[in-house]
């Protein structure tokens, strides 16, 4: 690794802008980053549906990234920080993989510089205000029933779904239910990836709403008057973070959010910080198109105002033989005609890509073990499409396994484009979900829960209808039953709550059984997790 002054050098980021965390990390000041009157070109990252199997998506990214610097680009990558839930439980590291990743993993994988351990800390702040509130007579007149702001953990812990609190006797607090989310799943983490400045942040954590009276009136953190302190808790965290890639590509990583039950993108004011310094920002949105992409276009960059100039889809062959029907332990047998069935979930997400206006790039990620008739299948099938293609080998090769694929990315960013938000925000909230289930999932239309038409109807009373949606969704399946692989049809989506979360400023969409607060496997990745002697991490890849 290169000390991290040598990367800010790079960047073009004063030294002055730096505040040092270690040889190697840093929080950058963007107030004393000069602004340029040209802003990059955003390079969208995003993947087929995923699959057990694992896509490569963030090592594409910072493949990717590393290509086009090969090819003297002045380039920046910017991703979304590690939870340690997924880093403990399923998916371990999240910082790319072989010779395209993020460097030091190790403290990027674990608690990096603090970001989300602020979050937490802002998030059950909140928490204890509301109850303290509760405890000292009241004023608000808030009914504790009603109250929907919940604790967070950054954790995945399935025995802290359903609590009770306050327990004890009166000098305990008020008893009262509460609920545990996973930190990436609170809307304090969407506020700090959506908020443009400091003072924007203290303005959206006013607005969010924590629960309601016992006339139903909506109450805010600016009721409590908590926003302040909440805010100075927050105001190192809201620094990006600078980091390299192998080859030394500067790397934003900021933020975290989850695409399944959040927006899914890093946070905004690291991507417009990039788009400032850089002429291409490599970045991208979690999960498949269907999630984290359409998150991206439909609220992430309206709020910030830009596009995506070019969209890279990443598959795998292992994927698309699982979306063929085959099982997870037999993706190592040769089988073209699984990778040909299992074609259709790629065509959905290029439909989809094409949807909002913008040309994909469909990135073919190679694995060990994928044979040379599976991958001529797809390359074939995607000239037939008329879709570019590029096979990418950024695992075993670093950025030049991603020369391909970066030079038709160039090319597609050499032509216009007609990037457009699939719903407008004068729209209802039934108009904005149908236009993403029909468009997006290829689903035939929307159901309502009794719960969830309470919930709208909450919604249209207090006037919150004229916001984006964030769709909390299985990210396995275009449908909201995680079985249903491939490109299923002829099916619906039930939205069974509708949750308004005005800090943020959009409604969250909860279908099918998806979970805020996930649980850890039976074998969690920490059982592999060690360290030696000399303090080395071991079992994080």
């Amino acid at each position: 690794m290169q000390p991290i002054e040598n990367i800010a050098d790079k960047a073009g980021i004063p030294l002055d802008a730096l505040e040092l965390y270690g040889k190697y990390k840093a929080k950058i000041n963007v107030d004393l980053i000069p602004k340029q009157t040209s802003q990059a070109k955003v390079v969208l990252v995003t993947a087929t549906s995923p699959t057990p199997a694992g896509e490569g998506k963030s090592t594409v990214t910072v493949g990717l990234g590393d290509a086009l610097s090969r090819l003297g680009k002045k380039t920046m990558v910017a991703l979304r920080e590690p939870s340690l839930g997924p880093v403990m439980g399923v998916k371990g590291g999240a910082t790319g993989g072989g010779f395209s990743q993020v460097l030091p993993m190790e403290d990027i994988n674990l608690h990096f510089t603090g970001d989300l351990h602020a979050i937490t800390t802002v998030n059950n702040a909140l928490s204890a205000m509301i109850d303290n509130h509760l405890h000292q007579g009241n004023v608000l007149n808030i009914d504790p029933r009603r109250i929907t702001w919940k604790r967070v953990m950054d954790m995945n812990d399935r025995a802290l779904r359903h609590v009770t609190i306050g327990l004890g006797g009166p000098s305990q607090g008020v008893p009262r239910e509460e609920s545990f989310d996973i930190t990436v799943a609170s809307e304090i983490m969407a506020v700090f990836c959506l908020a443009t400045s400091l003072q924007d942040l203290k303005e959206r954590l006013s607005d969010i709403v924590i629960g309601y009276t016992y006339e139903k009136d909506a109450v805010t953190v600016r009721d409590l008057g908590v926003e302040g302190a909440l805010t100075l808790l927050l105001k190192d965290a809201f620094k990006p973070n600078l980091v390299q890639t192998i080859e030394g590509t500067p790397a934003f990583i900021h933020g975290g959010p989850f695409a399944n039950i959040a927006h899914g993108c890093n946070s905004l004011i690291a991507t417009n910080t990039a788009r400032n310094l850089a002429d291409y920002v490599v970045t991208e949105a979690g999960f498949g198109s269907d999630l984290g992409a359409e998150k991206f276009m439909d609220i992430k960059a309206r709020i910030g105002k830009f596009q995506p100039d070019a969209v890279v889809l990443v598959t795998t062959i292992r994927a698309l033989k699982m979306h063929g029907g085959v099982e997870k332990q037999e993706l190592k047998v040769e089988n073209t005609q699984a990778v040909e069935k299992g074609l259709v979930n790629l065509e959905k997400h290029i439909e989809t890509i094409l949807s909002f206006g913008v040309q994909p790039v469909v990135a073919l990620n190679r694995f060990v073990g994928d044979s040379d008739s599976e991958l001529q299948k797809v390359q074939k099938w995607c000239q037939d499409y008329n879709v570019k293609v590029a096979l990418t080998d950024v695992w075993q090769d670093g950025g030049a396994g991603g020369e391909a694929l970066a030079k038709e990315v160039l090319q597609v960013l050499e032509e216009p484009n007609n990037f457009a938000p699939i719903y407008e925000i004068e729209q209802s909230v039934e108009e904005k979900l149908t236009a993403i289930v029909q468009k997006v999932y290829g689903g035939t239309g929307v159901l309502f829960t009794d719960q969830a038409k309470k919930d709208l109807a909450e919604i249209k009373k207090n006037g919150w209808d004229l916001l984006p949606v964030c769709m909390a969704k299985t990210q396995y399946s275009f449908s909201d039953d995680p079985k249903k692989l491939g490109r299923p049809t002829d099916f619906s989506i039930t939205i069974r709550n509708i949750l308004p979360k005005l800090g943020a400023g959009f409604l969250v969409c909860l279908t099918g059984d998806i979970m805020t607060m996930p649980g850890l496997p039976k074998k969690p990745a920490a059982l592999n997790m060690d360290v030696d002697s000399a303090g080395n991490a071991k079992g994080l890849m």
